[in-house]
């Protein structure tokens, strides 16, 4: 392996991480915007919510600190590899696409969770649909 098989990983890797802290900014987003409701209806919807998002924001933090030791260890790698240092280089430049593996995974879970969400949302909109104000 040479140094440019690493080096390969640095734009994913760059990408990604812009992509979770676009997730993590959302995130916080819409817990503001729970912040602002009122009515019991929507207390009753943030009731729902609000284990979901605990758990969002706690994979949101998993998902980018693996992603960023991946591409420490990337980096590492690539320094060892620099250095001549192949076998040391090769277990750094796995260990990353493992932690990156992993940031993938919890990626995945905090999706699902946010689908699910969504569908709260949907199932709150069709209700008050059925129901309007007086």
């Amino acid at each position: 392996m040479d140094l440019t098989t690493p080096a390969l990983l640095f734009p994913a890797i760059s990408l990604l991480l812009l992509a979770y802290t676009n997730r993590f900014l959302v995130l916080a987003q819409l817990i503001r915007k729970l912040k602002e409701m009122d009515t019991e209806e929507d207390h009753a919807l943030i009731e729902r919510q609000l284990s979901a998002l605990r758990k969002r924001i706690v994979l949101t933090k998993r998902m980018q600190a693996f992603g960023v030791l991946s591409f420490l260890l990337c980096t590492v790698s690539m320094f060892l590899l620099f250095l001549e240092l192949q076998p040391p280089g090769v277990i750094a430049f796995g260990i990353s696409l493992v932690l990156l593996s992993l940031s993938l995974v919890y990626s995945l879970w905090e999706i699902q969770i946010s689908t699910n969400a969504i569908n709260v949302e949907l199932e709150n909109f069709e209700w008050r649909k059925g129901h309007p104000k007086s």
